[in-house]
């Protein structure tokens, strides 16, 4: 029996031999080794207001960077298109990609906008986190895998994968431990920054990874059948690579610089607004202090530093008609039949709330699902067709939920008590809660108490020929008693 060695090395023999026996002539096929065979079809003519314009719709809070992110990726892909136009002896030789790199906490948007620009524009987009990857490729994955998996994403179409966005966040987690920040894998984390550059400048990366048998033995039958082997590539020239993340510690390196030039600033009361001040000093020497190389920095000719949300933008973000979190619950509850509404005064104790999860608009989501959870579990249940969220919600909802679904227990017991007797039963205030409280201790629904309670009313008030009755606090406390004493009161014969 061979070992899994040697049937790797027959695959080798297999891929070498026929490699040299039948070299495949790119020119007769009319393309470049690495370029699809499908042809581009990919068209951009979106200006740069445009794309600013469609974001500020769905973003609050971030409209300096907007500004320049919708510039830089339309100034990107309209340059892409004027490069298809020209003439292999015109081509642009030595042009810098508007790769960027964007600065800010987590939750203030920066997934969000480059996810919204790849859906507007219709290209594949790819997002990781630089920690899954290590020098070696051994650990988590191989920065190379992005690649690829943008041609997954274009569902195979190499063409279209090379107009693609490659979105890497926590890439502060990569620099190296310098400046007293701690200490820690200098060497790998040096090696990944090594390997991402190569990939946003131009590589030629294979869609068959050596490592993988699959590959391997597929390729070898291609190789069989056809006698040819056509290793299929990428080019990463035009892939735009977009870097992010929260760079905790940056503030500090800035206000180190700048104290040198007597412009000092209290390390511990930087508040938002002295953040802001600070990080828009940032320069090239405070990244690579950080511990980014050089190189990988000049990668990267596009930075942004995204605000910081506090209180009134988290306000904002929910009051804007495209907000994802209200239109979200919206559809939550909608899905249900039910229609949900929210008081400007509930948005903003849920925006306050938010703020002090420090997790920006991702505190958002997790604020509302804390105060809406009970509501969205009970009232599908019932026959509640519309919840306004006002600050009583927020601030008591377990005895909103109980009033709300006791008032609808009430309710579709009238329903169905004047459906099959055709008499409307009248509950007054004081009735409803005791009924509430009663139903509380016996541990049931409101409406199950009543057709215990109340079902064979219907004799007694028809004896008295009446269409309509009142329920009492006294009937809910002894219904038999007090239905019985009504009747021989009131009955009238004929």
């Amino acid at each position: 029996m061979t070992t899994p060695e040697l049937n790797n090395e027959k695959l080798k023999d297999i891929l070498e031999m026929n490699e040299e026996k039948h070299q495949v002539d790119t020119e007769n096929l009319g393309e470049k080794e690495g370029v699809s065979e499908k042809k581009n079809t990919f068209e951009f003519d979106l200006k740069p207001i445009e794309l600013e314009k469609y974001l500020n719709k769905f973003v609050v809070g971030q409209e300096n960077s907007i500004e320049v992110i919708a510039t830089k990726v339309c100034t990107h892909f309209n340059k892409m298109n004027l490069e298809k136009s020209l003439s292999s002896v015109d081509k642009i030789v030595g042009t810098i990609k508007s790769n960027m790199l964007l600065i800010g906490p987590t939750g203030v948007g920066k997934t969000y906008i480059i996810k919204l620009i790849a859906d507007k524009i219709g290209v594949p987009f790819v997002k990781a986190d630089a920690t899954k990857f290590s020098e070696t490729g051994y650990v988590g994955g191989d920065v190379e895998d992005l690649v690829r998996e943008l041609v997954q994403e274009a569902d195979g179409d190499i063409a279209k994968a090379e107009y693609g966005i490659i979105y890497l966040d926590e890439i502060d987690k990569i620099a190296s431990a310098t400046s007293g920040r701690g200490n820690g894998p200098d060497v790998s984390r040096s090696g990944v920054q090594r390997n991402l550059l190569k990939m946003m400048e131009e590589a030629d990366v294979d869609l068959k990874t050596p490592h993988d048998l699959a590959s391997q033995v597929e390729a070898a039958m291609e190789a069989q059948k056809t006698g040819k082997v056509h290793r299929k590539k990428i080019s990463t020239k035009n892939i735009l690579f977009i870097v992010s993340g929260a760079f905790s510690g940056l503030e500090e390196i800035i206000s180190k610089r700048l104290s040198k030039q007597s412009i000092g600033f209290d390390k511990d009361k930087l508040t938002i607004d002295v953040k802001r001040n600070l990080l828009k000093r940032l320069k090239t020497e405070d990244l690579i202090e950080f511990g980014f190389e050089s190189e990988f920095i000049g990668r990267l000719p596009v930075s942004m530093v995204l605000n910081e949300l506090d209180v009134k933008g988290l306000y904002r973000i929910l009051k804007n008609e495209y907000s994802s979190v209200i239109l979200g619950k919206k559809i939550d509850f909608k899905s249900y039949g039910i229609e949900l509404n929210f008081t400007d005064e509930a948005l903003k104790i849920l925006a306050e709330r938010a703020y002090k999860e420090k997790t920006g608009a991702r505190g958002l989501l997790n604020v509302f699902e804390k105060v809406l959870i009970k509501f969205e579990k009970n009232l599908p249940s019932s026959e509640i067709k519309e919840f306004v969220v006002d600050e009583k919600v927020i601030y008591h909802p377990q005895v909103v939920l109980r009033e709300m679904l006791a008032d609808d227990g009430v309710h579709h017991f009238q329903k169905e008590f004047l459906i099959d007797h055709g008499i409307y039963l009248e509950f007054d205030d004081d009735a409803v809660e005791y009924l509430k409280d009663f139903a509380d201790k016996q541990s049931v629904g409101v409406s199950e108490l009543c057709e215990k309670m109340f079902k064979d009313y219907f004799h007694g008030i028809r004896l008295m020929r009446m269409d309509n009755f009142t329920i009492t606090v006294d009937a809910v406390k002894n219904p038999e008693k007090f239905i019985n004493d009504y009747v021989k009161k009131n009955f009238v014969k004929e």
